[in-house]
């Protein structure tokens, strides 16, 4: 009887709990969010956000590699001028429309609590942060490019962690703030994006089109320095008294925090390592792979216009959008 009495008690524990978490989490969603946005396409609910992004996840490590086991690469060059070249564009529109919705119409660099209002310039900058929430699903394309050109070692469990967590991120913020003082985030991180696929895209247009982008380590350092503006941005709320949720402004800021170590480590490993010889050897920074050494010999059945090819352009990882070529100057074997 008192172990039946026992076995009860734990149940009813059980199931009381597990109420108080389906309250919890309702009450998030429902008293807590921004009702705006509550019937907007993937505000809901942040499981089919989640569920992408396991299934991104997945399939980076595990179905795509495995698709193209015994598959040839797939030359994609043609593939990848358009998809750079509509990222260019989407990423101007939405570095836009953020200047327009607040940051060129009076948002405070100090202090900017999200206006929650149905004023037309605060869904307008609502509306702003749904279509970066949707440009992270984009950048999924970044992953699957590799895949079919078999780059898989530059599929990392860094970058797929990246790719994989941006969307779930930028949702929570989408969600319970989308507005106000960390979307100077997404106004840098856009602004990037425009001269980095646009980067991208000359790139992969032809070796004729080297000499227009010399200015590939000045891109990372101006990756660098955008992370240095976020964080110093973020954290400033440390020391001011503002209405905005403190725990996004430590999450964004942590966000910074990471990348601008992941991005250093990068550089120093491309730009300023010293090399006794003049060829440069494959080797790989924390977040970007370098380029790797295209005098071995290609297997997997690599065609030769492949092997060619790929002498002529490598994949680069750069801020988690990795999906161009970056010419190679093989008069000289130096990295372009």
């Amino acid at each position: 009887m008192m172990q039946g009495d026992l076995i009860w008690r734990r149940y009813v524990k059980m199931t009381s709990v597990v109420a108080d978490l389906v309250h919890g989490y309702r009450d998030l969603m429902d008293n807590k969010s921004d009702p705006r946005v509550n019937d907007w396409a993937m505000m809901s609910s942040p499981f089919p956000t989640v569920l992408i992004c396991l299934s991104y996840a997945y399939f980076s490590k595990v179905i795509g590699p495995r698709l193209m086991e015994n598959r040839k690469p797939f030359n994609l060059r043609h593939v990848l001028i358009v998809y750079n070249f509509i990222q260019t564009v989407f990423s101007t529109w939405i570095f836009y429309e953020y200047l327009m919705s607040g940051w060129a119409r009076g948002y405070s660099l100090r202090c900017q609590p999200v206006d929650y209002s149905n004023n037309p310039l605060a869904l307008r900058m609502a509306n702003t942060c749904w279509w970066y929430y949707f440009s992270k699903f984009t950048e999924f394309f970044d992953t699957l490019f590799f895949i079919l050109r078999k780059k898989n070692q530059h599929v990392s469990t860094l970058h797929v962690i990246h790719h994989g967590v941006m969307p779930f991120s930028v949702w929570m913020g989408m969600k319970f703030a989308p507005g106000g003082h960390s979307t100077f985030f997404a106004l840098l991180n856009t602004f990037v994006h425009i001269v980095m696929y646009f980067y991208y895209m000359v790139a992969a247009m032809g070796p004729q089109y080297q000499k227009y982008i010399w200015w590939k380590k000045y891109l990372t350092t101006m990756q660098m320095v955008q992370f240095v503006m976020i964080m110093t941005h973020q954290f400033q709320l440390l020391f001011t008294e503002c209405d905005y949720p403190r725990s996004f402004m430590i999450w964004i800021g942590l966000h910074g925090v990471l990348f601008l170590g992941l991005f250093s480590d990068f550089y120093k490993t491309k730009y300023t390592r010293v090399r006794s010889d003049v060829k440069r050897e494959a080797n790989s920074g924390g977040c970007m792979p370098v380029l790797e050494d295209d005098t071995k010999p290609h297997q997997n059945g690599v065609s030769s216009y492949a092997t060619i090819y790929n002498k002529e352009y490598n994949s680069c990882y750069s801020n988690g959008t990795n999906n161009g070529y970056v010419a190679n100057n093989n008069t000289e074997k130096k990295v372009a």
